[in-house]
């Protein structure tokens, strides 16, 4: 068995692993390997961003995990797409740039007990590594930008490059409904409507491996290994307690161990990072016995407190729009279509899956927005099926704050099984009751003055239902994930028996272990969740630097 030594290992060449590997190697005292159990990020249509519909269940880019039939589906099961490439889900996600609201992180630092969660010191984090189109220009951008943006950083932000006179019309029916236009979602109250801006430079997706590791990749000091697979995590006793000392891997069908010096930190995501903690004999203790899995660390939290976004789909058909069901409906169409993307870049192969965004409150009785829409000028009975061939448009709202919890854990001993995937999706009256007010405000939107003109007719689910019970079953019916997993290792004081890590992110119990990505989410945020998991990334690399150096 081949060894190889390093002082930090990450496992997961994502979001979060793809900034700390360029942080942590930044020092050339730092001997870093970054392990990838994907490919490359070579495939085209990573890198177009409309390729998404093309890398969402292929095999090549995607672990094509699927969720446990789910009772709040109605019996469902949901594709569950995970990035299988360098950049991860950053590679084959919505490139949308949002980071929550402030409440969110505030939550966090009270739960912890670690006001370094706050927002006022999470700010600077995200601001580390923003590079905001709006402060291109000398002085562009007012003031009030400048203090919540960053400029100069790896991760590139823009406007996005089309735009939609339906989804206009959209957005002023939604003012009509009452909702306040917004300049900026990401200043710690995102309520408004406006469009997404989003992690694209000049046309192209930007992803976390050409934001940060293209300009470290020629460092003697960082390692890259893709198509890499971690087999298991491997300890020793130190005092009493067990050390996380390396990793066995499977690499061109060799088995290698790795040991680090200092940390190996687990950035495999929401999935993967509680699958190999429970392969590795840490999590729940019946669990690991059930796969004959001796224990190294009882922390039963693990795979636990699994949260997630369910969007729940309504289509509304329309006369005299232009939509992408009908410029996309011929070849003629197509062939306009991809013309102006390879001549400008623009256009619809240039959009992300969503293009205007909402955020609201549900009902009166939230203090906050609550819930949040992609608006689209398209439509589908479900992703992977062609466009309907009627003008519509897709609005799909997402309850942001759900109380649902569900779990990840092992099957097999098998590192490369997937391990059962249980969202729990609507299994409280709470999420159920959400459901169904924001169709109601998806059908109040909608019947605003500034949509009349198009005549709208509600598709899906059909104004025939009406109650809650009813709205309920049919979110169960039509809804779909937005991709947002978190909370499987969630952070929390020592006396909290699911809290799988501590406030700066060590494991329980363990030495020489961290996580590090959306996996140590108490909560999850009001938003979208590629940018906090950077800025998580970010806090962590700060503090391993300062804990080498000291």
């Amino acid at each position: 068995m081949v060894e190889h030594t390093f002082d930090y290992i990450i496992v997961g060449a994502g979001t979060a692993g793809c900034l700390l590997a360029n942080r942590l190697s930044a020092d050339p005292a730092n001997r870093v390997l970054l392990i990838e159990a994907g490919g490359r990020d070579n495939y085209h249509w990573i890198h177009i961003p409309v390729g998404y519909l093309y890398c969402i269940n292929n095999p090549r880019t995607d672990w094509r995990f699927r969720t446990e039939p789910d009772q709040g589906l109605n019996g469902r099961s949901l594709i569950y797409p995970r990035g299988k490439t360098l950049g991860g889900c950053s590679s084959i996600n919505g490139m949308l740039y949002l980071r929550g609201q402030a409440r969110d992180y505030d939550q966090w630092a009270e739960m912890t007990g670690d006001d370094a969660w706050r927002w006022e010191n999470c700010l600077p984090d995200f601001m580390k590594h923003e590079d905001h189109y709006r402060l291109d220009a000398d002085g562009d951008g007012d003031e009030e930008h400048r203090r919540y943006h960053g400029h100069g950083g790896e991760w590139r932000i823009e406007k996005q490059r089309l735009s939609w006179k339906v989804l206009d019309d959209f957005a002023e029916a939604a003012v009509q409904a009452g909702i306040p236009r917004t300049e900026d979602f990401n200043r710690g109250d995102n309520e408004g409507v406006n469009y997404f801006e989003v992690n694209q430079r000049s046309g192209w997706r930007w992803n976390t491996s050409k934001a940060f590791l293209r300009p470290a990749k020629k460092r003697q000091n960082l390692t890259v290994w893709h198509s890499t697979h971690v087999n298991r995590l491997l300890f020793e006793q130190e005092n009493g307690t067990p050390r996380c000392v390396g990793a066995e891997l499977l690499r061109g069908g060799e088995t290698l161990t790795v040991s680090a010096d200092k940390e190996l930190v687990l950035s495999a995501g929401a999935v993967g990072s509680p699958q190999i903690l429970q392969l590795s004999g840490i999590g729940p203790a019946d669990l690991l016995a059930q796969h004959g899995i001796d224990l190294v660390a009882e922390l039963p939290g693990v795979g636990e407190n699994l949260q997630d976004h369910l969007q729940i789909r309504s289509v509304y058909k329309v006369k005299g729009a232009k939509t992408l069901n009908t410029m996309a409906g011929s070849l003629i169409g197509k062939a306009k279509i991809g013309l102006e993307y390879v001549l400008k870049r623009r256009g619809p192969m240039s959009m992300a899956p969503s293009q205007l965004c909402i955020f609201t409150r549900s009902s009166e009785e939230y203090e906050h927005a609550n819930i949040e829409y992609h608006v689209q000028p398209l439509s589908l009975d479900a992703f992977g099926q062609p466009l309907h061939a009627f003008p519509a448009i897709t609005a799909s709202v997402c309850n942001l704050n759900p109380t649902s919890r569900g779990t990840v854990r092992i099957k097999s001993r098998d590192p490369k099984a997937a391990p059962a995937i249980a969202p729990n999706y609507l299994s409280t009256p709470e999420d159920r009751k959400v459901a169904a007010d924001s169709l109601r405000v998806t059908r109040k939107i909608a019947e605003q003055a500034a949509f009349a003109q198009y005549d709208p007719e509600e598709f899906k689910p059909g104004l025939e239902y009406q109650t809650d019970d009813e709205l309920a079953k049919l979110a169960g019916d039509i809804g779909t994930t937005i991709f947002h997993p978190v909370g499987t290792t969630k952070m929390g004081p020592s006396d909290d028996p699911m809290a799988v890590v501590d406030s700066r992110l060590n494991v329980h119990g363990v030495k020489g272990l961290r996580v590090v990505d959306a996996g140590i989410m108490p909560t999850i945020t009001s938003g979208n969740t590629n940018s906090p998991t950077l800025m998580i990334a970010e806090k962590a690399a700060g503090w391993m630097l300062r804990a080498s150096s000291s």
